[in-house]
């Protein structure tokens, strides 16, 4: 590798740590504080908070990775165009393919990140994510356990329990839920137990009455019961089972066994094949978006004003791309044989680039027809 090479490949791994630390920045304070406000505020502490932020990460990571390569590469190549950097290089007999070589090293080398990200590193903080989710939830379930006070866990429903044994039995417990707008029905027993049935909360009430009222008939129905069952799931968020995740499934599992996979957890498998894909696309499209960013801004001549024009093109090929990458994966979820498809935005990247090599470096008269003399051929 060149001392230039060197220089400018120095140059895209600074910017790129930049500005994907500013975009991490940016996603995370975003997601930290809709997760503060529901963790904290429902009584978990901030070693919780930060365990959940911290797993959050990988996913955070594989978003703004493509964005952060893309635009260091611009960036570093419309700088080095503006200073006369790349002129000079040009001008020396370097062409644009050659010039092109630290930028494909600088995609390789991100795209390897990603792949570490998304083949390891997400699955796995997933699945732990889930788990921790199943447990936040069924400590927010036993919260609502507070004796002598009326507690009111969502709107429309009052909970009462007069004392609670050291091993988990509730007494003299009432329990009104007046949610539905034509009845409302409130619940007292003797004593009750928290019963946790297909990963769901559920209240299981001893020796007590049932009274529901209808509001359109203005009757009254009164229900003796010797043992009843009230789901609470919903005054907590939602069940506390373990919910089969296909992004947390391994990597490994899933290229070795996946109809295994399909016919175990019920999953179809074109959903699993969109996710296993996905995970090698999202590192191929880093290299394409880096290549699409330089190349596009090696078409045109140097000025002084920078290469703004080509810099607005280029962005919005990114994002016709990634419009790209958003429609084929519902259409792989539903026909798993089309899954080329997700690598398409990315062929069509390196496409792009190839052919805006093809005319790099040369004054933009020669493209619409002017004279036939290039500053330098690659």
């Amino acid at each position: 590798m060149s001392r230039f090479d060197g220089y400018f490949l120095r140059q895209l791994l600074v910017l790129f740590c930049f500005f994907a630390l500013i975009l991490v920045s940016v996603f995370w304070i975003s997601r930290a504080v809709s997760l503060f406000d529901r963790l904290i505020g429902n009584g978990q502490s901030a070693l919780v908070f930060l365990e959940f932020t911290a797993l959050s990460l990988p996913t955070l990571v594989r978003t703004v990775m493509p964005m952060a390569a893309f635009g260091a590469a611009v960036y570093v190549t419309n700088r080095l165009t503006r200073e006369s950097e790349m002129i000079v290089m040009l001008s020396a007999g370097v062409g644009p393919w050659r010039l092109a070589r630290p930028v494909l090293t600088f995609g390789l080398i991100v795209a390897a990140m990603m792949l570490i990200v998304t083949l390891v590193l997400r699955p796995m903080s997933i699945e732990r994510l889930d788990k921790r989710e199943t447990e936040v939830s069924q400590d927010l379930a036993a919260q609502l356990l507070r004796d002598g006070r009326f507690m009111h866990p969502v709107d429309g429903v009052t909970f009462y329990i007069g004392s609670i044994d050291t091993d988990g039995t509730m007494h003299d417990v009432f329990l009104s839920d007046r949610r539905k707008p034509d009845r409302s029905t409130s619940y007292s027993a003797r004593e009750a137990y928290l019963v946790w049935s297909d990963g769901a909360p559920n209240l299981v009430m001893l020796d007590g009455i049932a009274l529901q009222s209808d509001h359109a008939d203005n009757t009254l129905s009164t229900t003796w019961f010797r043992d009843t069952t009230y789901s609470i799931a919903d005054m907590t968020g939602g069940g506390g089972d373990l919910r089969v995740n296909p992004r947390a499934f391994p990597t490994l599992a899933l290229m070795t066994d996946i109809e295994g996979l399909s016919a175990q957890y019920g999953i179809p498998i074109g959903v699993l094949v969109e996710e296993l894909h996905q995970r090698f696309s999202w590192a191929l499209i880093c290299v394409a978006v880096s290549f699409v960013g330089f190349s596009v801004l090696m078409v045109g001549g140097f000025s002084r004003f920078g290469l703004w024009p080509q810099v607005a093109t280029a962005f919005v090929i990114l994002l016709v791309l990634e419009g790209l990458r958003g429609v084929a994966a519902p259409m792989v979820e539903r026909a798993p044989h089309l899954w080329p498809l997700l690598y398409v935005p990315s062929l069509m990247g390196f496409v792009i680039g190839v052919l805006c090599l093809r005319v790099g470096g040369r004054p933009l008269r020669r493209i619409f027809g002017g004279p036939a003399r290039a500053v330098a051929q690659g």
